[in-house]
Protein backbone atom coordinates (compact mmCIF):
# COMPACT_ATOMS: atom_id res chain seq x y z
CA UNK A 1 0.00 0.00 0.00
CA UNK A 2 0.57 3.68 -0.55
CA UNK A 3 -0.19 6.04 2.18
CA UNK A 4 -3.29 7.32 0.06
CA UNK A 5 -4.11 3.21 0.07
CA UNK A 6 -3.85 3.24 4.13
CA UNK A 7 -6.36 5.81 3.86
CA UNK A 8 -8.60 4.01 1.96
CA UNK A 9 -8.66 0.93 4.32
CA UNK A 10 -8.54 2.92 7.07
CA UNK A 11 -12.35 4.04 5.92
CA UNK A 12 -13.34 0.18 4.82
CA UNK A 13 -12.02 -1.02 8.72
CA UNK A 14 -14.70 2.19 9.87
CA UNK A 15 -17.54 0.68 7.97
CA UNK A 16 -16.75 -2.20 9.61
CA UNK A 17 -17.90 -0.68 12.42
CA UNK A 18 -13.89 -0.87 14.02
CA UNK A 19 -13.46 2.58 14.83
CA UNK A 20 -10.30 3.71 14.05
CA UNK A 21 -8.67 6.61 15.22
CA UNK A 22 -8.86 9.13 12.60
CA UNK A 23 -5.15 10.52 12.45
CA UNK A 24 -3.52 7.03 12.64
CA UNK A 25 -2.02 6.78 9.38
CA UNK A 26 0.72 8.34 9.87
CA UNK A 27 1.88 6.36 13.20
CA UNK A 28 0.63 2.91 11.42
CA UNK A 29 2.37 3.32 8.21
CA UNK A 30 5.83 4.37 9.04
CA UNK A 31 6.06 1.49 11.59
CA UNK A 32 6.75 -0.40 8.60
CA UNK A 33 6.24 0.69 5.62
CA UNK A 34 6.55 -2.29 3.68
CA UNK A 35 3.88 -4.22 5.81
CA UNK A 36 0.85 -3.01 4.40
CA UNK A 37 -0.96 -5.15 1.64
CA UNK A 38 -3.59 -4.35 -1.06
CA UNK A 39 -5.47 -6.66 -3.05
CA UNK A 40 -6.76 -5.24 -7.02
CA UNK A 41 -8.58 -7.10 -9.18
CA UNK A 42 -8.96 -5.53 -12.62
CA UNK A 43 -7.41 -2.07 -11.55
CA UNK A 44 -9.54 -1.75 -8.44
CA UNK A 45 -8.98 -2.69 -4.83
CA UNK A 46 -10.69 -4.96 -3.11
CA UNK A 47 -8.89 -5.95 -0.01
CA UNK A 48 -6.18 -5.28 2.40
CA UNK A 49 -4.09 -6.25 5.48
CA UNK A 50 -1.45 -4.95 7.58
CA UNK A 51 1.36 -7.20 8.33
CA UNK A 52 4.03 -5.11 10.34
CA UNK A 53 6.96 -5.58 11.45
CA UNK A 54 8.61 -5.39 14.98
CA UNK A 55 12.20 -6.16 14.19
CA UNK A 56 13.49 -9.64 14.20
CA UNK A 57 11.21 -11.54 16.30
CA UNK A 58 7.51 -10.15 16.28
CA UNK A 59 4.81 -9.18 13.80
CA UNK A 60 1.59 -7.97 13.91
CA UNK A 61 -1.52 -8.82 11.32
CA UNK A 62 -4.18 -6.09 11.01
CA UNK A 63 -6.52 -4.39 8.77
CA UNK A 64 -7.79 -8.13 7.42
CA UNK A 65 -10.58 -7.05 5.23
CA UNK A 66 -12.42 -7.68 1.66
CA UNK A 67 -15.14 -5.80 0.48
CA UNK A 68 -18.34 -6.95 0.72
CA UNK A 69 -18.61 -7.25 -3.36
CA UNK A 70 -15.72 -9.95 -3.14
CA UNK A 71 -16.23 -12.02 -0.11
CA UNK A 72 -16.35 -15.86 -0.62
CA UNK A 73 -14.12 -15.96 -3.52
CA UNK A 74 -10.94 -16.86 -2.86
CA UNK A 75 -9.24 -13.35 -2.76
CA UNK A 76 -8.97 -13.11 1.28
CA UNK A 77 -6.84 -16.19 1.15
CA UNK A 78 -4.60 -14.69 -1.21
CA UNK A 79 -3.79 -11.77 0.81
CA UNK A 80 -3.47 -13.15 3.97
CA UNK A 81 -1.00 -15.71 2.46
CA UNK A 82 0.91 -12.81 1.64
CA UNK A 83 0.24 -11.36 4.84
CA UNK A 84 2.08 -14.32 7.08
CA UNK A 85 4.62 -15.36 4.52
CA UNK A 86 5.66 -11.70 4.82
CA UNK A 87 6.27 -12.26 8.55
CA UNK A 88 7.03 -15.63 8.31
CA UNK A 89 10.11 -16.18 10.81
CA UNK A 90 8.38 -14.12 13.70
CA UNK A 91 6.20 -14.78 16.02
CA UNK A 92 2.70 -13.43 15.02
CA UNK A 93 0.53 -11.56 16.60
CA UNK A 94 -3.36 -10.83 15.68
CA UNK A 95 -6.57 -9.64 17.70
CA UNK A 96 -8.76 -11.58 15.80
CA UNK A 97 -13.16 -11.01 15.63
CA UNK A 98 -14.96 -13.83 17.44
CA UNK A 99 -16.27 -15.38 14.06
CA UNK A 100 -12.78 -15.88 12.84
CA UNK A 101 -10.92 -17.57 15.45
CA UNK A 102 -11.63 -21.24 14.36
CA UNK A 103 -9.94 -20.19 11.08
CA UNK A 104 -7.05 -18.03 12.46
CA UNK A 105 -6.31 -21.44 14.59
CA UNK A 106 -6.09 -23.37 11.34
CA UNK A 107 -3.26 -20.99 10.01
CA UNK A 108 -1.21 -22.12 13.53
CA UNK A 109 -2.65 -19.56 15.39
CA UNK A 110 -3.24 -19.81 19.42
CA UNK A 111 -5.32 -18.43 21.91
CA UNK A 112 -3.79 -16.23 24.04
CA UNK A 113 -6.54 -14.47 26.10
CA UNK A 114 -9.26 -11.99 25.24
CA UNK A 115 -10.03 -8.42 24.68
CA UNK A 116 -13.08 -7.16 25.74
CA UNK A 117 -14.50 -2.90 24.42
CA UNK A 118 -16.30 -1.25 26.44
CA UNK A 119 -18.13 1.92 25.59
CA UNK A 120 -18.98 4.95 28.06
CA UNK A 121 -19.59 8.15 27.70
CA UNK A 122 -16.50 11.14 29.06
CA UNK A 123 -17.35 12.28 32.43
CA UNK A 124 -15.97 15.02 33.84
CA UNK A 125 -13.36 14.62 36.82
CA UNK A 126 -11.76 16.85 39.72
CA UNK A 127 -8.49 15.12 39.16
CA UNK A 128 -5.64 17.13 41.23
CA UNK A 129 -2.43 14.95 41.05
CA UNK A 130 0.76 16.97 40.32
CA UNK A 131 2.41 13.62 39.16
CA UNK A 132 0.12 13.52 36.08
CA UNK A 133 2.27 15.08 33.35
CA UNK A 134 2.15 15.73 29.79
CA UNK A 135 3.64 13.24 28.13
CA UNK A 136 6.17 15.58 26.11
CA UNK A 137 7.91 16.55 29.44
CA UNK A 138 9.33 13.24 30.04
CA UNK A 139 12.07 12.21 27.89
CA UNK A 140 11.23 9.92 24.79
CA UNK A 141 13.79 7.61 25.86
CA UNK A 142 11.90 7.06 29.33
CA UNK A 143 8.49 6.46 27.44
CA UNK A 144 10.22 3.74 24.95
CA UNK A 145 11.62 2.30 27.83
CA UNK A 146 8.13 1.99 30.32
CA UNK A 147 6.24 0.77 27.09
CA UNK A 148 8.69 -2.01 26.22
CA UNK A 149 8.34 -3.86 29.47
CA UNK A 150 4.38 -3.87 28.58
CA UNK A 151 4.64 -4.31 24.82
CA UNK A 152 6.24 -7.62 23.28
CA UNK A 153 9.20 -5.13 22.31
CA UNK A 154 10.48 -1.86 22.14
CA UNK A 155 8.23 0.43 19.68
CA UNK A 156 10.34 3.63 19.33
CA UNK A 157 9.21 4.41 15.49
CA UNK A 158 5.68 3.72 16.41
CA UNK A 159 5.45 5.18 19.38
CA UNK A 160 7.33 8.50 18.23
CA UNK A 161 4.02 9.25 15.85
CA UNK A 162 1.58 7.90 18.26
CA UNK A 163 2.09 10.37 20.63
CA UNK A 164 1.98 13.47 18.23
CA UNK A 165 -1.31 12.91 17.15
CA UNK A 166 -3.69 15.46 16.38
CA UNK A 167 -7.05 15.68 18.48
CA UNK A 168 -5.54 13.40 20.96
CA UNK A 169 -3.81 13.32 24.69
CA UNK A 170 -1.07 11.29 26.35
CA UNK A 171 -0.50 11.07 30.03
CA UNK A 172 1.87 9.77 32.12
CA UNK A 173 2.52 9.66 36.06
CA UNK A 174 5.43 10.64 36.88
CA UNK A 175 6.98 10.40 40.65
CA UNK A 176 10.58 11.31 42.24
CA UNK A 177 11.54 11.08 37.97
CA UNK A 178 10.66 7.67 37.30
CA UNK A 179 7.58 6.84 34.74
CA UNK A 180 4.69 4.77 36.67
CA UNK A 181 1.98 4.90 34.10
CA UNK A 182 0.96 6.57 31.21
CA UNK A 183 -2.37 6.49 28.58
CA UNK A 184 -3.44 8.22 25.44
CA UNK A 185 -6.97 9.16 23.93
CA UNK A 186 -7.42 9.97 20.71
CA UNK A 187 -10.18 11.32 18.11
CA UNK A 188 -12.10 8.20 16.32
CA UNK A 189 -14.15 8.19 13.68
CA UNK A 190 -17.14 7.76 16.53
CA UNK A 191 -16.12 9.48 19.41
CA UNK A 192 -12.45 9.07 21.31
CA UNK A 193 -10.72 5.66 22.27
CA UNK A 194 -8.23 5.11 25.31
CA UNK A 195 -4.90 3.06 24.48
CA UNK A 196 -2.67 2.47 25.50
CA UNK A 197 -3.31 2.96 29.41
CA UNK A 198 -0.32 1.58 31.18
CA UNK A 199 0.04 1.69 34.97
CA UNK A 200 2.12 -0.17 37.64
CA UNK A 201 -1.15 -0.47 39.88
CA UNK A 202 -4.84 -0.16 39.57
CA UNK A 203 -5.15 3.19 41.01
CA UNK A 204 -2.86 4.94 39.21
CA UNK A 205 -4.47 3.84 36.45
CA UNK A 206 -8.40 5.04 37.64
CA UNK A 207 -6.30 8.32 37.95
CA UNK A 208 -4.93 8.71 34.12
CA UNK A 209 -8.29 7.16 33.42
CA UNK A 210 -10.19 10.32 34.43
CA UNK A 211 -8.11 12.44 33.13
CA UNK A 212 -8.26 11.41 30.10
CA UNK A 213 -11.94 11.25 30.41
CA UNK A 214 -11.77 15.16 30.49
CA UNK A 215 -10.18 15.80 27.05
CA UNK A 216 -13.82 13.81 25.76
CA UNK A 217 -16.33 15.25 28.12
CA UNK A 218 -19.73 14.32 26.83
CA UNK A 219 -18.46 12.12 23.83
CA UNK A 220 -18.78 8.39 23.53
CA UNK A 221 -15.50 6.63 24.86
CA UNK A 222 -14.10 3.23 24.36
CA UNK A 223 -11.63 1.12 25.97
CA UNK A 224 -10.15 -2.13 24.75
CA UNK A 225 -9.10 -4.33 27.90
CA UNK A 226 -7.71 -7.79 28.58
CA UNK A 227 -9.75 -9.99 29.79
CA UNK A 228 -7.25 -11.13 32.10
CA UNK A 229 -6.94 -8.19 34.50
CA UNK A 230 -9.78 -8.27 36.62
CA UNK A 231 -8.53 -4.67 37.94
CA UNK A 232 -8.86 -3.44 34.47
CA UNK A 233 -12.67 -4.69 34.34
CA UNK A 234 -13.16 -3.48 37.52
CA UNK A 235 -12.22 0.09 36.07
CA UNK A 236 -14.65 0.14 33.14
CA UNK A 237 -17.60 -1.28 35.39
CA UNK A 238 -16.73 1.36 37.94
CA UNK A 239 -17.23 3.99 35.48
CA UNK A 240 -20.12 2.21 33.80
CA UNK A 241 -19.03 1.21 30.42
CA UNK A 242 -20.43 -1.44 28.86
CA UNK A 243 -19.20 -4.36 26.68
CA UNK A 244 -19.76 -4.06 22.90
CA UNK A 245 -17.56 -6.40 21.29
CA UNK A 246 -14.47 -8.89 21.88
CA UNK A 247 -11.57 -10.08 20.35
CA UNK A 248 -9.34 -13.05 21.00
CA UNK A 249 -5.35 -12.22 21.44
CA UNK A 250 -3.83 -14.97 19.17
CA UNK A 251 -0.13 -16.07 18.73
CA UNK A 252 1.50 -18.09 16.27
CA UNK A 253 4.42 -19.67 18.53
CA UNK A 254 4.24 -18.82 22.47
CA UNK A 255 2.12 -16.45 24.42
CA UNK A 256 4.33 -13.48 25.14
CA UNK A 257 5.70 -12.97 28.68
CA UNK A 258 4.25 -9.55 29.89
CA UNK A 259 2.50 -8.51 32.48
CA UNK A 260 -0.96 -8.17 32.03
CA UNK A 261 -2.11 -6.83 35.46
CA UNK A 262 -0.08 -3.64 34.31
CA UNK A 263 -2.12 -3.60 30.79
CA UNK A 264 -5.37 -1.60 31.31
CA UNK A 265 -6.14 -0.54 28.11
CA UNK A 266 -4.71 -2.20 24.57
CA UNK A 267 -2.93 0.57 22.56
CA UNK A 268 -4.97 -0.41 19.00
CA UNK A 269 -6.24 -4.20 17.83
CA UNK A 270 -4.78 -3.22 14.50
CA UNK A 271 -0.90 -2.81 15.53
CA UNK A 272 -1.17 -4.79 18.56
Amino acid sequence: MTKSDLDLAISWAAAEGWNPGLHDRDAFYNTDPKGFFMGFLDGKPISCISAVSYGKDFGFIGFYIVHENHRNKGYGIKIWNKATDYLKTKNIGLDGVVAQQENYKKSGFKLAYRNIRYQGIGNKYEVKNNDIVKINSIPFTELVSYDSQLFPVPRPQFLKYWISEPESLTLGFLKNDKLFGYGMIRKCVTGYKIGPLFADSSTIAEELFKQLNNFAVNFPIFFDVPEVNKEALKLAKKHNMKPIFETAKMYTKKSLIINLNKVFGVTTFELG
